[in-house]
């Protein structure tokens, strides 16, 4: 049965462009969860996902009431680790907090604004100035940011949620359905219900079946969430073969595997 009125968790990263929503009715939101730095956009946000490492001077007042809504690592890996581990999920907090979302608030609509990963424009990196371009780290867990992105997705969709991505800028790292605000305001159930059946449509079940199966083969899943502990154990190769099968599992029918898409362009 359709529910009366979708439930969008707006998710806000770091990039230039999440500014765009500073003037937009908190109504339209069952919730905003922030990611590090990305309370500073707007004062009305329900929930920040922190990195364990985020620096404490740029934490918010923590007044009593907001620092129940303040979630880090305790929090993050349980969640992650439900959808298969940060190995194959990617580390890094856009992927990480979209996946305790998804786990923890279960929203009809999961949408991104300021997640896009593109780091290649002149000027400013962040909202808030130069920063670090944390996604396009070399690190083995993010080979491909549209791999990783695509698994999301398909977790997602068999919780019921679906990814979308508000930016409007020509690139992205996320391979989500792409709204404008507007058309987010007006979506109705049944314009949401035929989009989850399109996105579900365009999925290759079985190389999402391989690629799974490779993962519980390799078993590279740390509990403590401590993967880079754990290095020596970890094929680089053989994750950019799943990489490879998760890009290829979404899109048209005729679709064929990609070439990996390296992070570190």
């Amino acid at each position: 049965m359709v529910s009366a009125t979708p439930r969008v968790t707006l998710l806000l990263g770091s990039a230039p462009d999440v500014v765009r929503c500073a003037a937009w009715p908190k109504e339209t939101f069952a919730s905003i969860v922030a990611i590090n730095n990305a309370w500073r956009v707007r004062p009305d946000w329900d929930v920040l996902v922190h990195a364990g490492d985020f620096p404490s001077n740029r934490m918010p007042p923590l007044e009593p009431l907001r620092q129940a809504e303040i979630f880090s690592a305790a929090h993050y890996v349980p969640a992650q680790n439900t959808f298969g581990g940060f190995v194959y999920a990617g580390a890094t907090m856009s992927l990480t907090a979209a996946y305790w979302a998804v786990h923890s608030q279960r929203p009809d609509v999961l949408a991104f604004l300021g997640c896009d990963m593109i780091y290649d424009t002149a000027g400013d990196t962040h909202f808030y100035g130069i920063g670090r371009a944390d996604p396009l780290r070399d690190d083995v867990t993010l080979q491909s940011l549209e791999a990783k992105s695509a698994r999301l997705l398909i977790h997602a969709l068999r919780r019921g949620t679906l990814c979308i991505n508000l930016s409007d800028l020509p690139q992205s790292r996320l391979v989500f359905p792409r709204l404008s605000f507007e058309e987010l305001r007006l979506l109705s159930p049944e314009r949401l219900a035929g989009m989850k059946m399109d996105a579900r449509a365009g999925i290759h079940h079985h190389r999402v079946e391989a690629a799974e199966q490779i993962e519980r083969e390799l078993g590279y899943f740390y509990e403590d969430g401590m993967y880079w502990n754990h290095l020596d154990e970890i094929d680089r190769a053989q994750l950019a073969d799943i990489d490879r099968l998760w890009i290829s599992a979404i899109g048209p029918p005729a679709a064929e595997p990609t070439e990996e898409c390296s992070a570190a362009e």
